[in-house]
């Protein structure tokens, strides 16, 4: 058994064993887990003012979460032979659950039938073979600036998540140290502390092991010390109060195509078309990223056997949506096992594997705090920033775009806004350089739709 998944999924060309590639795996579900949780609070509306018990339920939204999680993973794997997996996007959840429904009134499985008509559009393109084109057209500059930039993002999302980092409540600063009073604080420093030591001694699995130490800290400390008056803050991790709780499919499969006709025809289609190039691009920067980390992309930037990935991840929205869980994506926490030395696609079959199971023992996975998986994001944007040294500093019409990809990513909360900013800049630059003639078509195609997209607030105002 064990000599054919080697040979299915070609350990010896990718250089690989079998357990580099479940430990890889392991390490990737660890810290995608967080989505189990987040993706029904977001669209279950827990904690939001004026808005609970507007939402979805949790219990189905999680069951939802984990089936569709785990069904596309394997079948990236399977097909793919990358170590890439899937999962409701972030972002994309947030889009469905605040814009969708309770900006523009839509109902939760109208809502889902956009997310289920920019799948059956992208899978259209995909088909068509112009998503890998308009991919394979970008210019490597600005490949090499995407996986820079998902570095910092996939950093700050560590920092932000641990509670290092915060929004402030009040006063003039868009970001802040955040208090160390409580006890998830001092948990993420140590784990982080852990992990970095880990990695310096070169110790295999130093990312797995330092999410499972940091976890066993974080709960004998939450026994021993939460609740004294210098830890007002809640613990960092608990053990469940029951290990089973059986999978709910009841939100499964609702759709309503009478969006149409609620919101008219050209705002659906700009409703559809913000959450398709979001989608579009989110995935493309997640390929080129973790590719380039992985080192599976060619001279040119270009990813070998692209279209399955871009197909399986393609049917991911569509899935997404017939799901009720949002639309499913390449996540960038993928690059966690490439860091591990996952190189193949059994990487995410395990990933797939373990989300299955996790319908049945979410609460285990409950255990694992944000503290826990923190450090691990953070050292994988550690990783990923080497790539910054490929670019041509000093070339400023290359260097400029770039550095703008890489900022507005971590800056905005968003992959797809900061290549957004990269096209538009890299194109016009070209263009008062007078070297528009060298611009593929193809860019000018994305640039004019990110100019689209910057501007659909204003097209959206100027139809009310």
């Amino acid at each position: 058994m064990a000599g054919t998944v080697e040979r299915y999924f070609r350990f010896g060309e990718r250089s690989t064993t079998l357990g580099t590639e479940v430990r890889a795996g392991l390490t990737t579900f660890m810290v995608m887990a967080y989505i189990i949780f987040v993706n029904p609070i977001i669209l279950g509306y827990v904690g939001v003012p004026g808005l609970e018990g507007k939402g979805l339920p949790f219990a189905a939204t999680l069951t939802v979460t984990c089936l569709t999680a785990g069904l596309l993973s394997i079948a990236m794997g399977v097909a793919s032979n990358y170590p890439l997996a899937l999962a409701p996007g972030m972002g994309l959840n947030a889009v469905v659950a605040f814009e969708l429904v309770a900006g523009r009134g839509l109902t939760w499985p109208q809502a889902m039938t956009v997310v289920f008509l920019e799948g059956l559009v992208i899978t259209l393109l995909v088909l068509t073979r112009f998503r890998e084109a308009v991919m394979d057209a970008v210019p490597m500059s600005l490949k090499q600036a995407i996986s820079v930039g998902i570095g910092l993002f996939i950093a700050f999302i560590g920092f932000f998540t641990s509670g290092f980092v915060v929004k402030p409540a009040s006063g003039p600063l868009p970001v802040a140290l955040g208090s160390f009073s409580g006890l998830p604080s001092v948990v993420f420093v140590l784990g982080f502390v852990l992990t970095a030591w880990l990695m310096a001694r070169r110790v295999r699995g130093a990312l797995l092991l330092g999410i499972v130490l940091t976890t066993l800290i974080a709960m004998v400390l939450n026994g021993a010390v939460a609740g004294w008056k210098g830890f007002p803050t809640p613990g960092a991790a608990r053990i469940p109060a029951a290990v089973v709780q059986g999978p709910d499919f009841s939100t499964f499969g609702r759709l309503d195509f009478g969006l149409v006709a609620k919101l008219g025809v050209l705002t659906a289609v700009l409703a559809t078309f913000s959450i398709m190039l979001s989608d579009f691009f989110d995935t493309m920067g997640t390929i080129i990223g973790v590719g380039g980390k992985a080192g599976f992309l060619d001279r040119q930037g270009r990813l070998p056997g692209a279209n399955r990935v871009l197909l399986v991840d393609s049917l991911g929205a569509l899935f997404g949506g017939v799901a009720n869980a949002s639309s499913n994506t390449t996540y960038i926490e993928s690059a966690a096992g490439v860091a591990e030395g996952g190189r193949t696609g059994l990487v995410a079959v395990v990933v797939g594997v373990l989300f299955l199971v996790a319908m049945w023992f979410s609460p285990l996975a409950a255990v694992i705090p944000a503290q826990a998986t923190a450090p691990a994001l953070i050292i994988v944007g550690f990783y990923m920033m080497a790539l910054a040294r490929d670019l041509a500093w000093d070339d400023y019409e290359e260097a400029i775009p770039a550095f703008t990809t890489m900022l507005v990513m971590p800056f905005t909360w968003s992959i797809t806004n900061g290549i957004g900013a990269g096209f538009v800049t890299w194109t016009a630059i070209k263009l008062l350089n007078g070297k528009g003639g060298r611009v593929h078509w193809m860019v000018y195609a994305a640039s004019a739709a990110f100019a689209v997209y910057f501007a659909l607030p204003v097209i959206e105002n100027a139809l009310r």
